[in-house]
């Protein structure tokens, strides 16, 4: 699959089979999330990989819009060690970039995958924080559901839009 097909291709996926992801999988989808261009290559980045079936449950009910890890063998907590930055701020940026390549590699290989946003909604990340005993100084940005689709939807349609081009000047 080349990029451009994986972009076009890639779909949020919330319903899982009931099947482990292999860990050389996790490992090249984590690889890709850390080749992520990041401000100043400053890779504010940490990851919490979560299987736990007790937590992924715990974790749904905190998030909204997460009920899909109550299927998913994996959660994937993206977020920044605000110890790491160099250029405040950027941080959002950084672990968004990861976190696309993320869905991706996932994409690519395969498997499909969901981004639940946490921040920056305050009872989201104090939830998660809570659940993942995450320090102080640790924000998590969002949760990526993954594992093996158990349908996969068509392609959305192009969403390019002429009218949302300017040219030199609005």
């Amino acid at each position: 699959m080349n990029t451009l097909e994986a972009i076009r291709t890639r779909r949020s996926i919330r319903n899982y089979l009931d099947k482990p992801v292999p860990e050389a999988m996790i490992q090249k989808i984590l690889e890709a999330a850390m080749q992520a261009p990041s401000a100043g290559n400053q890779q504010p980045w940490h990851f919490v990989l979560v299987t736990d079936r007790k937590q992924l449950n715990e974790m749904a009910e905190a998030l909204l819009y997460g009920k899909m890890l109550k299927k998913a063998p994996i959660g994937i907590v993206v977020c920044v060690d605000l110890e790491l930055e160099k250029y405040p701020g950027y941080w959002v940026q950084d672990c968004s970039n990861a976190s696309m390549n993320l869905l991706l590699a996932a994409h690519e290989q395969g498997l499909g995958a969901a981004w639940v946003g946490v921040y920056p909604l305050d009872e989201r990340v104090a939830g998660l924080k809570k659940i993942l005993g995450l320090p102080e100084s640790v924000i998590p940005l969002n949760v990526v559901s993954l594992g093996f689709p158990a349908s996969t939807p068509e392609p959305a349609e192009l969403r390019y839009k002429e009218d949302r081009l300017h040219r030199d000047r609005w």
